[in-house]
């Protein structure tokens, strides 16, 4: 299977929709687009893993990355909406927390309560 991504700007923050598998093979390809944003100076990025339907620890590295690098250009990275499977991953690794987790892209907008482990 495959990845697509979409983007839209929401005020100040990024929504980038993640839809397909994300692994070893589409990691890459979201890395760069990631790195893109952030190069024009897009460092507050919601990923909407609404339609994420695979995530393997290739995949994890990209958002842990996607937050260090925000963070260091005064940014932030949240993750919002996952399915289940997706956030049983985010659990079992402990990044659930790390990543700022929310229920639904408006919380992770908004900056609500994030999901709790």
């Amino acid at each position: 299977m495959s990845l697509t991504v979409h983007t839209e700007e929401r005020a100040d923050v990024v929504v980038v929709l993640v839809a397909g598998e994300l692994d070893m093979a589409t990691a890459p390809g979201l890395q760069d687009q990631i790195t893109d944003l952030l190069d024009k100076g897009k460092n507050r990025l919601v990923f909407d893993l609404t339609d994420l339907t695979f995530c393997d620890s290739t995949g994890l590295s990209v958002f842990v990355r996607a937050r260090t690098d925000a963070d260091e250009a005064g940014g932030v990275v949240r993750l919002a909406a996952p399915r289940r499977s997706v956030l049983r991953i985010l659990e079992v690794s402990g990044l659930v927390e790390v990543l700022q987790t929310y229920p639904s892209v408006e919380e992770a907008v908004a900056g609500g309560t994030p999901i709790r482990a």
